[in-house]
């Protein structure tokens, strides 16, 4: 069987390498430039977070997204005094159950040398691990680990034994592991001998820098796409290996003259003008590659629908009826499929857990030969894979490692329609959506036009099918209805828009329409911080009790009068106590009216005066929620005691009309604190302009005038 590696180069953008036997593509190996893969890289990073909930940590190791350690994963060198006395040897870890809690072995903060084995997929990051693997060209270098190994793929046992002996006597570092890959086949002591050491000396400036570099910071980078692939994937069996590039060629023959000099000859240079997998027929087998249907040589065919649990693959006979025995017919469909999904599966690059729905079988002998077919395909997988037996119902569950997002989601991106689902609404289904909506936001006495923007079909199926009842809305609610086809708009979607009569924008939340700005405003517009204190207390001072909210029925400015009234009384026993008349003057002179005037009648003689002397929005200084409560309480206290002192003082005064009359005087204007009110002359005295404060200092260093 023929087998070539096919290596497409475009430079600068993408890399794709495939593996062609016999004319058919098996393997299919992608990186573009934008989509780096980082798994193998080693970082140095810190923890973050701990989760004991689940027994992982999330460590920071500087790409951006935090990567999960689980507990299984993390060397006993972290267990603290108990790790010292555990030795891990090379193919076999701590089982999970004999591991201590993570809490115990890791706290936010610490530093840590990771390793990335698996790279991101969608919103979870990459799978991190301390077991830190090191590949060279011949050997894999394990730190932390002990013994020594031969790769399992090597299967002469002469051949192992000799590659064991060849390793012992190395006598290699006893604080690291080595594994000898199966490119050390045939290979000599000296060569084995040079690759150990290479190895060593990259292992000890990793350690330098771990021991003096800050965290996050990066150790050490795996090469290419290119690098890696002929490393990992060549085989004796690859009869030659066709390039289209010319540095590249060069590379892989430099690679091939250090790593296995009898195989330099191999390489071959590519120049015809048609592209590389055109040319080998490679294109049509990726276009198929993505598709939901495989055929099957028969006539069968394969389903294969991926979802973020699982992978469902479904056998299907399809038009195969070349025989009559129903039995034979479906087993000969479920051992081509055994065939076709090992190689779908490394194509695709599908891994977590697989189902296959083989079709039913009868007799156990067929179900034991589909499972040996199914079960050698896979074995040529280079990831892990975990298969168990055939059910009853014709089912095989099995789980394969995932290394990268599969080549479909890094090709391909979800449909901004649809979603990813892969289906939309219908036009009538749209339309009747559509006019439910219609019916709530023309009935809003809010709304005085509705203008809509819909998909060419559904707008065709709304003034066609729907015109009636469009005309019936606009006649019953005498509002108008405008709508507008929209290419750029899928077959769900809508562009809704509500007007008032002025034209301004109306937003209904049953409708699940939220202004442009959702974040609440201050009285005047403006944007509150976002520790909302001066919110709070301008509610407070604006808030009044439940009992005195039942009981306002005068004007806002109702306190006001009442510490007015308290400023009178106190300036008029200074006056008394000082021997002078209280002045005379029309604001004042209401409380002074003869006894059978209404009590009401001061209180609404002072109260456009009042409402004059109220200094200009942000003009003065904001009362405190302590100073409005203390002078409210005082205005309730003081207020009839107050109008029955000054009745009784008046009376004197009007008894004697005949008195002289004392020299006239000029007015008076009593200074009573912060806010300075005009009590006898008739222009008001505003306070002078005071900065509002900002914090609760601010307001520690205002005097409390009231007191």
């Amino acid at each position: 069987m023929a087998k070539e590696m096919l290596i497409n180069v475009s430079e600068g953008e993408e890399c794709r390498i495939a593996l062609v036997q016999d004319g058919r593509l098996e393997e299919l190996y992608m990186e573009r430039t934008s989509a780096t893969s980082h798994v193998g890289n080693i970082y140095k990073g810190r923890v973050t977070n701990v989760e004991p909930s689940i027994q992982a940590a999330f460590v920071d190791f500087g790409l951006g997204r935090n990567g999960f350690l689980h507990i299984s994963d993390l060397l006993p060198t972290y267990f603290g005094r108990r790790g010292e006395e555990v030795h891990e040897s090379v193919g076999r870890k701590m089982a999970r159950r004999d591991r201590p809690p993570i809490q115990r072995c890791l706290r936010r903060g610490d530093e840590i040398v990771v390793q990335i084995i698996k790279e991101g997929i969608g919103t979870k990051g990459p799978t991190l691990s301390t077991y830190l693997s090191i590949p060279g060209r011949i050997l894999v270098m394990m730190p932390y680990m002990s013994k020594l190994g031969v790769s399992r793929k090597i299967e002469d046992e002469e051949e192992r034994r000799r590659l064991r002996q060849i390793l012992d006597s190395l006598k290699p570092p006893s604080d690291a592991g080595f594994i000898i890959r199966t490119a050390g086949v045939g290979r000599t002591k000296a060569e084995i001998q040079k690759d150990l050491n290479y190895l060593t000396r990259l292992w000890q400036n990793m350690r330098k820098q771990i021991e003096s570099g800050p965290a996050p910071m990066e150790l050490y980078t795996e090469g290419d796409l290119v690098t890696r692939t002929v490393r990992d994937v060549f085989t004796s069996d690859i009869e030659r290996i066709v390039v289209d590039n010319k540095d590249v060629a060069r590379r892989v023959r430099e690679f091939f003259r250090i790593a296995m000099p009898r195989t330099r000859n191999k390489v071959e240079l590519y120049e015809e003008p048609i592209p590389l997998f055109h040319k080998y027929g490679i294109e049509r087998e990726i276009e198929m590659m993505y598709s939901r249907h495989v055929p099957l040589p028969s006539g069968g065919s394969l389903v294969i629908d991926s979802t973020e649990a699982i992978v469902a693959i479904d056998v299907n006979s399809g038009r195969f009826r070349d025989h009559a025995d129903a039995e034979t017919t479906a087993f000969k469909t479920d051992m081509e499929a055994a065939d076709e999904i090992p190689r779908q599966l490394r194509l695709r690059d599908l891994g977590g857990v697989i189902i296959c729905d083989f079709i039913d079988l009868r007799f156990e002998r067929h179900r034991r030969e589909v499972e040996r077919r199914l079960h050698e395909n896979l074995r040529k997988d280079r990831a892990k894979t975990k298969m168990l037996r055939m059910s009853q119902l014709g089912i095989i569950e099995m789980t394969r490692q995932r290394m990268r997002p599969s080549l479909k989601r890094s090709i391909y991106s979800d449909c901004p329609f649809c979603k990813g689902t892969g289906l939309v609404k219908t036009p009538e289904s749209m339309a009747l959506d559509v006019m439910r909506r219609l019916a709530i936001a023309i009935n809003d006495q809010r709304v005085a036009r509705v203008e809509l923007g819909l998909c060419p079909d559904v707008a065709f199926y709304l003034q066609n099918r729907k015109r009636a009842a469009l005309a019936a809305l606009e006649s019953s609610t005498s509002k108008r209805i405008i709508i507008r086809s929209e290419q750029s708009l899928g077959m769900d979607e809508m562009n809704l828009q509500l007007f008032d009569a002025r034209d301004g924008m109306v937003y209904l939340e049953e409708l699940g329409m939220l202004p442009p700005s959702a974040q609440p405003t201050g009285p005047r517009g403006e944007r509150q911080p976002q520790d909302g204190r001066r919110g709070q207390r301008e509610g407070r001072d604006r808030r009044l009790p439940a009992p005195q909210r039942d009981r306002v029925e005068a004007p806002a400015d109702r306190f006001d009068i009442d510490r007015l009234e308290d400023e009178l009384e106190q300036r008029e026993e200074r006056l008394l106590d000082n021997g002078a008349p209280a002045p005379v003057a029309a604001p004042a002179a209401a409380p002074s009216e003869p006894a059978a005037a209404p009590p009401e009648q001061p209180q609404a003689t002072e109260q456009p005066a009042v409402a004059e002397a109220q200094p200009p929005e942000g003009g003065g200084q904001a009362a405190m929620p302590g100073e409005q409560n203390q002078g409210r309480s005082r205005g309730r206290r003081r207020r009839g005691r107050g109008r029955r002192q000054t009745l009784q003082e008046s009376a004197p005064s009007q008894a004697a009309p005949t008195a002289a009359a004392p020299p006239a005087m000029a007015p008076q204007v009593v200074r009573t604190g912060s806010t300075d009110r005009h009590l006898v002359a008739d222009e008001p005295v505003f306070p002078p302009p005071m900065q509002r404060p900002r914090t609760y200092r601010d307001l520690d260093n205002i005097p409390d005038d009231l007191d």
